[in-house]
């Protein structure tokens, strides 16, 4: 049976005391006892084996014997996408976009974005759920909410896409995902597509439009599309 696998922000000790709520996940719910063994990641590529010391259930103390770093996935994937006024939708993605393997999600106040408030810390914790259960040691980066016009501006990624629903020629990202090895990101728009200002500002900064198939998408199911497109190769 697999260990039951936890989130650590730093395993550079080798004795630690889980928070709280792990401790009592550990071992009142799992019922996990001194000498009993658990996963730890830290989201950032390590990975730790971890015998349990002290089965406090408010305080439990473990031991590291075994550290494993594991490289991140390549290429990294970027998906730049609008809140959404259904707060769950939105949540659904963030979940879907870290089982998927995404590296960074931004997301993005368009002119026709309905939605602003944005609880980051709840959010994360959506991801951190999403990487231990896909069994992954890299969390997501989640940005704070960003102006489409600053984040169409960053040339940190090599390839640039936007989706867009206008009626002209666009490429088929899942033709081109195939042939992807470098780092991309790509620009989903908000329930009301982006306007014709963003787009143009978009394609002045190299984006290529594409195609996510042949009927349109929710936003948070085009993002997760997108996500699967460039990341499952």
């Amino acid at each position: 049976m697999a260990l039951p696998y936890f989130y650590i922000d730093n395993l550079e000790v080798n004795d630690l005391t889980l928070d709280e709520d792990t401790s009592k996940h550990v071992v009142q719910v799992l019922r996990k006892k001194a000498g009993d063994e658990i996963l730890l990641t830290d989201g950032k590529g390590l990975k730790a084996r971890a015998a349990i010391t002290d089965d406090n259930r408010k305080r439990c103390a473990v031991r590291l014997s075994h550290k494993v770093r594991e490289a991140a996935v390549q290429p990294r994937i970027c998906i730049a996408i609008s809140l959404v006024k259904n707060a769950a939708r939105f949540e659904w993605f963030l979940e879907k976009a870290t089982e998927i393997g995404v590296a960074e999600i931004i997301p993005l106040l368009c002119d026709r974005t309905e939605k602003e408030k944005f609880r980051h810390d709840r959010l994360n914790n959506i991801l951190i759920s999403a990487m231990l259960q896909s069994q992954q040691c890299w969390l997501p980066v989640l940005r704070e909410p960003t102006a489409f016009s600053v984040a169409v501006d960053a040339p940190v990624y090599k390839h640039r896409f936007i989706a867009h629903c206008l009626p002209e020629s666009k490429a088929s990202l899942a033709h081109l995902s195939k042939d992807i090895d470098e780092s991309s990101i790509i620009f989903i728009g908000p329930e009301g597509d982006f306007t014709e200002m963003e787009i143009q500002a978009a394609l002045q900064k190299g984006a290529l439009p594409v195609s996510l198939g042949y009927t349109r998408l929710r936003t948070e199911t085009a993002g997760m599309v997108a996500a699967a497109l460039l990341c499952s190769r």
